[in-house]
């Protein structure tokens, strides 16, 4: 078993602090994705998971024991870096085989010369070729066991990478962002490729990222970290329509989710929803949940500043009247056009509309009432 627990996890850097106080359960064979913009601590979380540093306070538990005093390789765990950190002077071969010899060969055994007068040897590397053959057909770069991490594309250098973790057969894999580097195509590839290995392998995957996209497609469930807090933890779609802060709200889903004030919201001829709270001051709704209307009661009112023509999507840039900032709509290709300076009206049914109070913290759900 490799359930991972996190117990008030803190972390300083002298008088900042980076990590406070997280608290974590990663269940057995999970996908889970901490997601967060850069600097809010997830990957000094994972790097205090990994035992690549100590933390300040709480404790990591693997399987339900403590591995606080544990070292890196002993916590049978295996990390997959954003540089992918290959060995430029070895072949994929030799880096694929690297934490396999280490483990099973003596430093006299691995030694190029004398290694080869211990009789064990040769069994020990036949096993190792097998299995270091068996993971890079997994990860197609079979045919490329001769070359040297210099001669692959960043895809075929990640495949690497990520076949020096399987050999080792862990029971926990740690990726700190290892698809950064890549190309907008190649990252699409390298998603499917990542969410299959760990159909395939069934152990537990802790992933780090700031990409969204990356957190939605590929996890079981995501975890938003922002200023060293741990905000919530949900599946993908759970996070994307109930998200339980205003932080939350805003960084999931693309485009980004509309905000309006209570106030401006009433100033702009929006109806008050059925339902809304006395503390509620911001109403935020996703860009697909409005639509374009004629003018009438309850709409609010904007000028299109721009068009964006996805193909199968249009998104209208709409400026608010009374200085109410700006939303964006979701329309479909075949819906009736508007240019840019025109004016119009957006209707959202109160449903679909999310309320936060002054601290960012979501309220109750407004009642469904007839749009």
């Amino acid at each position: 078993m490799a359930d991972i627990e996190l117990h008030a996890i803190e972390k300083r850097y002298g008088d900042t602090r980076v990590v406070n106080g997280v608290s974590l359960t990663i269940r057995d064979g999970e996908f889970l994705t901490l997601v967060g913009p850069s600097g809010c601590g997830k990957s000094t979380l994972l790097r205090i998971i990994a035992g690549l540093e100590a933390q300040d306070g709480g404790e990591v538990r693997v399987g339900g024991t403590c591995v606080d005093d544990r070292r890196p390789k002993e916590r049978d765990v295996a990390m997959v870096f954003q540089s992918y950190a290959l060995y430029p002077h070895l072949s994929v071969f030799d880096n694929i085989a690297l934490p396999l010899r280490t483990r099973r060969l003596s430093f006299a055994e691995r030694l190029p010369l004398l290694g080869r007068a211990f009789p064990r040897r040769r069994g020990i590397e036949r096993a190792i070729r097998a299995e270091v053959e068996q993971a890079a057909a997994m990860l197609d770069v079979a045919h490329l066991l001769h070359r040297k991490p210099g001669q692959l594309s960043g895809g075929q250098r990640q495949r690497v990478a990520l076949g020096r973790a399987m050999v080792r057969h862990p029971a926990v894999f740690l990726m700190d962002e290892p698809l950064s580097n890549l190309d907008a195509k190649l990252r699409v590839q390298m998603r499917a490729e990542i969410t299959a290995l760990h159909r395939r392998l069934g152990v537990t995957f802790i992933y780090v990222t700031h990409d969204q996209a990356e957190a939605m497609t590929m996890s079981d469930r995501v975890a938003v970290m922002m200023g060293g807090d741990l905000l919530q933890v949900a599946p993908p779609e759970a996070l994307y329509r109930d998200p339980q802060d205003l932080r939350v709200a805003e960084m999931i889903g693309s485009p980004k989710i509309n905000v309006v004030s209570r106030a401006h919201w009433v100033a702009l001829g929006g109806a008050e929803p059925v339902g809304l709270q006395a503390e509620t001051t911001q109403l935020a709704f996703r860009p697909e949940d409005a639509a374009i209307t004629g003018p009438g009661a309850g709409a609010l009112g904007g000028s299109v500043a721009s068009i964006e023509n996805l193909g199968s999507d249009i998104f209208l840039n709409l400026t608010l009247a009374h200085g109410a900032g700006a939303i964006i709509v979701r329309t479909h290709p075949d819906a009736p056009r508007a240019k840019a300076g025109d004016q119009v009206c957006v209707r959202v049914e109160h449903a679909r509309l999310m309320q936060f109070d002054s601290q960012g913290r979501r309220l109750a759900a407004l009642a469904r009432v007839a749009a």
